[in-house]
């Protein structure tokens, strides 16, 4: 990525293999993951911009080719994922020890780095922002997509029932992972509300905006909203704060009005997800579920990285049910 714009302005370089410096490895990239955050970072409107030249990718799954000085725990040869947030798209990365988790030999490279950000995001909003439990009702907005359909398997396995909001193109796809599928452009408080009466113990929201105040509305007593990211739609370049600050301030007031008992209980949370321990503790029990055949992450396209542009491409124009994979 050579400058702030569109996705056709990316452009397949080649450089020397990177060396790795201390506290760090080489990984021999098998496949990474194609989200929004690219998305954003091409608009200049992530909320953590890399500064061009650089290149993109959030999240990698590979096998260490070289480790440098002052690794340990770590070999030549064991399969890893990990999350740099960029630098994902190329070949081979240069990426921190620290921020390593082991991936089983077996489980699909796609399937695997599908897992990464997209289902650790999934299981920790699920079991620690909002702690649903058994026979709760929840929203997930965008339950089609790389997060959402993860989520929503999540948590019907976990015995939720999941109103799912997606394009009536993805219905199909989103009712066969066990969700109620509506139509995101309808009236979607009205459907939720005839679906659910009480409302629903928690809504799970990557738009941002005003859309939020109509997920808080639906909250049932003691329930809890989680924005996981902004949409970054009609923002000029550059302007990386903004889209993300209306969702931060409306998570702020509502939970300072719940200090002074005035919410029913209910909760608002931003989330981001971190690597560290509870990030490698959660993904390896995705990894097992996946092992076991109880979820299967959705892996919409794989395509060669000499066409990251279009893959981009096809996300920005929708569509596309689960995650995309870019395969060095």
């Amino acid at each position: 990525m050579t400058t702030v714009g569109e996705p056709e302005q990316l452009r397949l370089e080649t450089t020397a293999r990177p060396a790795a410096r201390r506290g760090r490895v080489v990984v021999r990239v098998e496949a990474a993951g194609i989200s929004f955050a690219e998305v954003q970072t091409l608009r200049g409107l992530h909320p953590f911009p890399p500064k061009p030249p650089c290149v993109p990718g959030y999240d990698l799954v590979g096998h260490i080719v070289e480790v440098g000085p002052g690794v340990t725990g770590w070999h030549v040869g064991d399969r890893v994922v990990s999350m740099p947030r960029t630098g994902a798209w190329q070949e081979y990365a240069e990426v921190s020890a620290a921020s390593l988790a082991r991936v089983p030999v077996e489980l699909d490279a796609g399937e695997a780095v599908a897992l990464v950000c997209n289902g650790v995001t999934a299981w920790q909003m699920l079991h620690r922002s909002a702690r649903v439990r058994p026979g709760a009702t929840v929203l997930v907005h965008g339950a089609g997509g790389g997060v959402g359909t993860l989520l929503t398997q999540l948590a019907v396995r976990h015995g939720v029932r999941v109103i799912g909001t997606a394009s009536p193109a993805k219905h199909d796809a989103v009712r066969a992972l066990g969700a109620d599928p509506l139509d995101y452009r309808g009236d979607v408080a009205g459907e939720v509300r005839r679906l659910a009466s009480r409302g629903v113990d928690a809504v799970f929201d990557h738009i941002g905006g005003t859309g939020l105040d109509v997920g808080w509305s639906l909250l049932a007593p003691g329930g809890t909203l989680v924005s996981y990211d902004s949409s970054v739609a009609g923002y000029p370049p550059g302007q990386w704060f903004r889209p993300h600050l209306p969702a931060l301030r409306r998570v702020i007031g509502w939970n300072l009005a719940g200090l002074v008992g005035a919410t029913r209980g209910r909760r608002a949370r931003t989330y981001y997800v971190k690597p560290g321990p509870r990030f490698r503790d959660d993904l390896a029990s995705l990894f097992t579920l996946v092992r076991d055949g109880v979820l299967r992450p959705t892996v919409a396209r794989r395509y060669p990285l000499e066409e990251a542009g279009s893959a981009v491409r096809e996300l920005i124009d929708g569509g596309v049910v689960g995650k995309l994979v870019l395969l060095p």
